[in-house]
């Protein structure tokens, strides 16, 4: 406690008077003083008890307390600080700083534990945690902050007015001098990439410490299957050629061989996430004739602006014979040998809409079309009238993957298109707009081609469960087959529509491979601190989802029936990297967390990264590791302005701060004092002038 005495004053009336007041006093004693008249002196006194009285002076007493300093000591507990020997370095020095603190006059600690898990994309985050710490503290009780760390921290001031006190930093960096690791660092990493195409990765594997090799080997897997092996020269630049496979991410996994004795084998591997997606699309339309469909097709396709379509319509067969001499016709020739010979692996589906045998095209031509999809290519047959003709397409090599022979008779009657058993599953028809009663809410169609089925799978029908829509797969390519020409009529919204954009647009993307669309499907998501698992299946129940983590740990997921055909399940994720999900035919990786999180980029332990900051506060960095003998310095408290550093030692501001604990005011003219001030003041007078 302090104690000290304060004179202040509080005026009855305004200072100006009181000034006045106070010249004609002194002027009146001058006047007496000069005069040698009697009591002068006695007067003067008088007169300035007077004016001392209009000033209402009083003296206050004030009890106050001193207030310890403040210190904030910030325990790194991020994942780098579990490697090597840190864990036990980090218990000891706090547990050695801890009673050398205690050992302080007057000092407040206030010990925090911060850092960042390993799927924390920005790193070690302690002056964050230091801010809040003491975000309730004035900055003049701040005594200064003591970080306890491996030195790897990545939210460090620029500048140390940053830090919004004015006292000493300093930090106790754990780890050993002379460690080892190696790791990769991406210097290009393309998140993008053109299905068919390769692109290229270029990376760096990073060795430091003594005595490490010249080179390392690098294994290069995508989806989990080896592609590549390739040895590169260590800290130097190295490039790597990834194909672009299917559309969706294709998950690249980027692993080196260790070194012995590395700090940690966690940052040996770089998982890059390569999102492929396609180019342009080519689709191939041919219409066999004019027909009120043809322009429904037309438009769908060209307003996707992945798509580049090539449309063309029979209007002059070869056998119409009309007299037209040959140099008044302006038809463009229907080019069929550079479609359908020289060009036709460029395009990715080919529509025959309402196309039938009218001599353009030879057989051989219709074998290059059944070629082109058992090698990975797609066709949509969109009947009408014509599949069910002697001119049919039926009757040529592309039978062979047809799915299904026309029965030469042909339904003209209104019915309602249905969603077949099998439909109600498969991605292209499920959950169509509408679809949700029986028969679905849909404009009626007018006719239908009827047909055997004979492979495939029919996921829209018409009256009596005929077959409407079949989709195939032949090969490594698909076919589907629209038996009937009457789609037109719920674009043009004849008895209220039809989902005919929804429906037409999911079957061409289905036969270009969508891989949202895919029938047999399974995927993995991370969202929201969970693994999402989602299985696509035509079959009515599905084998145990078993999820494998990045240590290796394995585990069920519980999935239930979201769809007809679609089963959901979640699981937590307690760890960052790949994981791998699979139900014993199906498996897909999904990576948790960032790609390669900030935290393992670099382990070695450093003071260099803090020095900057604490040599500009006065603080110091230093190793400390009192298990192996290397014992934290002392502590002391310094008075504002010296050294807060130095051989052995590390210093904390000594702030001087105060409360006042209560105030005791004495006035001293009021009461009887005052009125015995001014009375022995005048009875003196009296006294010195009646003598």
């Amino acid at each position: 406690m302090i104690a000290g005495l304060t004179l202040s004053f509080s005026p009855f009336i305004p200072w100006a008077v009181i000034a006045v007041f106070a010249a004609l006093a002194l002027l009146i004693a001058i006047m007496n003083i000069a005069a040698r008249l009697r009591g002068a002196w006695f007067r003067a006194l008088a007169l300035a008890l007077f004016v001392a009285a209009l000033t209402n002076p009083s003296l206050s007493n004030e009890d106050r307390e001193t207030l310890p300093n403040v210190v904030a000591v910030v325990v790194d507990t991020s994942a780098s600080q579990v490697l090597g020997e840190r864990t036990a370095q980090t218990a000891a020095i706090r547990e050695a700083l801890d009673a050398r603190l205690k050992g302080l006059s007057a000092t407040e600690v206030r010990m925090v534990e911060a850092g960042a898990s390993p799927g924390d994309t920005d790193g070690t985050a302690l002056f964050g945690a230091l801010s809040n710490a003491l975000a309730d503290v004035p900055p003049e009780r701040v005594g200064g902050a003591i970080f306890i760390t491996d030195g790897l921290v990545h939210d460090i001031p620029a500048k140390a007015e940053a830090l919004g006190f004015s006292a000493p930093v300093h930090a106790l960096v754990t780890g050993k001098p002379g460690e080892r690791d190696r790791r990769i660092a991406l210097v290009e990493a393309p998140r993008f990439g053109i299905v068919g195409r390769s692109q290229t990765v270029r990376l760096r594997v990073i060795d430091s410490g003594p005595g490490m090799p010249a080179t390392a080997t690098i294994v290069v897997r995508r989806d989990g299957e080896e592609i590549a092996r390739q040895s590169v020269p260590v800290n130097e630049p190295a490039a790597l050629d990834i194909p672009i496979t299917h559309g969706g991410p294709n998950i690249v996994e980027m692993t080196v061989d260790p070194v012995e004795g590395e700090l940690t084998a966690l940052n040996n591997k770089a998982v890059l996430p390569i999102e492929g997606i396609r180019d342009k699309l080519r689709v191939l339309l041919v219409s066999g004739e004019p027909h009120a469909g043809e322009r429904t097709w037309r438009n769908l396709l060209k307003a996707d602006a992945n798509v580049e379509l090539v449309h063309f319509t029979i209007l002059r067969p070869p056998q119409k014979q009309d007299g037209t001499p040959i140099n008044e016709l302006s038809l463009i020739a229907f080019p069929v040998r550079q479609l359908f010979d020289e060009k036709i692996d460029e395009f990715d589906l080919i529509i025959l809409d309402r196309y039938a045998q009218q001599g353009i095209l030879p057989f051989a031509y219709f074998e290059n079309i059944a070629a082109y999809v058992r090698k990975g290519g797609a066709v949509l047959v969109a009947s009408g009238p014509d599949y069910a003709s002697e001119e049919s397409v039926w009757y040529t090599p592309l039978a062979d993957i047809l799915p299904a022979e026309p029965t030469g008779s042909i339904l003209e009657e209104p019915y309602r298109v249905g969603i077949a058993e099998s439909g109600k599953r498969h991605p292209v028809t499920r959950g169509l707009p509408g679809a949700g009663t029986e028969p679905p809410g849909w404009s009626e169609w007018f006719r239908l081609v009827e047909a055997r089925q004979r492979s495939g799978t029919t996921v829209m029908q018409g009256p009596d469960t005929k077959p409407l829509l079949i989709l195939d797969k032949q090969g490594e390519g698909r076919v589907a087959l629209m038996l009937s020409d009457h789609a037109w009529l719920w674009a043009r919204g004849y008895g209220g529509g039809g989902p005919h954009v929804d429906l037409l647009r999911r079957l061409s993307h289905w036969l270009m491979k969508e891989p949202d669309l895919e029938e047999e499907a399974l995927r993995a998501v991370a969202r929201n601190g969970d693994l999402v698992v989602e299985r696509q299946t035509m079959a009515d129940t599905i084998e145990p989802i078993v999820v494998t983590d990045p240590t290796g740990a394995t585990s069920t997921a519980t999935m239930t029936q979201a769809a007809p055909g679609l089963w959901r399940g979640a699981l937590k994720t307690g760890q960052v990297g790949l994981w791998r999900v699979s139900d014993g035919k199906l498996t897909t990786l999904v990576n948790v967390g960032p790609a390669n999180p900030r935290e393992f980029q670099d382990v070695i332990s450093t003071t260099e990264r803090l020095s900057q900051l604490v040599q500009a506060t006065g603080g110091a960095a230093v190793r400390a590791d009192p298990q192996a003998g290397i014992a934290i310095p002392r502590l002391a408290l310094v008075s504002d302005g010296g050294p807060y550093a130095g051989e052995g030692w590390m210093g904390l501001r000594k702030a001087s701060v105060t409360v006042v604990k209560g105030i005791g005011v004495v006035q001293l003219f009021a009461g009887l004092l005052g009125l015995a001030l001014l009375l022995g003041a005048l009875s003196a007078m009296w006294a010195r002038e009646g003598r």
